[in-house]
Order: C-alpha cells, then structure tokens, then sequence
C-alpha cells in the first residue's frame, strides 16, 4: 500500500520538487496550497505524513496548523516535518514544541527529505 504524503505548501516551485523527489517512491501525494485547504483535505481523507511549510498566508501559518493536528483525536499522531527558511535555534525549537516531528530549512536536499520521510513513515514511535 502507497504511503500517502499530504504537502501543504503555497510556493508551486517547492511543491514542484518535492512532487519530482517523491515520484519515485511509493507514494500518494496530495498538495494543498495554504492550511486552510490542508486542514479540510485531512479532515476528509488523512494522511500517513504532512510536510508542512511554515509560512503561508490564509487564516493560519504551518506553526498554528501543527498545533491543530496534534490536538485532533484523529490526526494527532501522523508525523509532520516542517519545511521552512526559518534556521535559527529558537525557530526550530518553536516547532518542536507545536509538534513537528522533524524540521528541515530550506533549501533542503531532496535526499535529505527523502530520508526523513522513509525514516518517519518506518519508526513506530513517531505516531
């Protein structure tokens, strides 16, 4: 069975490569452009992974989508890595903190997410 990867990201060059990156992997890909829209695609159908950038415009940014997630019965277990050009210390620490499972600066090597996805999807403990 096809793992499914829901990317919530509004910049379409970003979504672009991680779509040519996963392509080749067993995977199911759902893009959404903002998190409202990622929130009503995993209400309706949720996947086994989120990628998830942290600034995007709309009612809320991927720190506030996170928090959501890990609050909802439901979702509250699936992994989310989230991607963002925010490196400080104190940036990756307020994501860990609203949930993610792994955060990863852009730009980012297409292995390097890859990895972490293969990593995540296949480690017991990050559910």
């Amino acid at each position: 069975m096809r793992a499914r990867i829901m990317v919530v990201e509004d910049q379409p060059e970003i979504r672009q490569l991680i779509r040519m990156t996963l392509e080749f992997g067993a995977f199911e890909l759902v893009e959404a452009v903002d998190a409202d829209a990622g929130w009503q695609l995993m209400l309706q159908q949720p996947p086994d992974l989120i990628l998830l950038d942290v600034m995007m415009p709309g009612s809320m940014d991927g720190l506030a989508l996170c928090r959501q997630l890990r609050l909802h019965p439901a979702l509250r277990t699936i992994p989310v890595i989230l991607l963002t050009a925010r490196s400080q210390q104190r940036d990756v620490d307020i994501g860990y903190e609203a949930g993610a499972s792994a955060y990863l600066t852009k730009p980012f090597s297409p292995m390097e997410l890859l990895d972490r996805i293969v990593g995540l999807l296949n480690d017991p403990r990050a559910r």
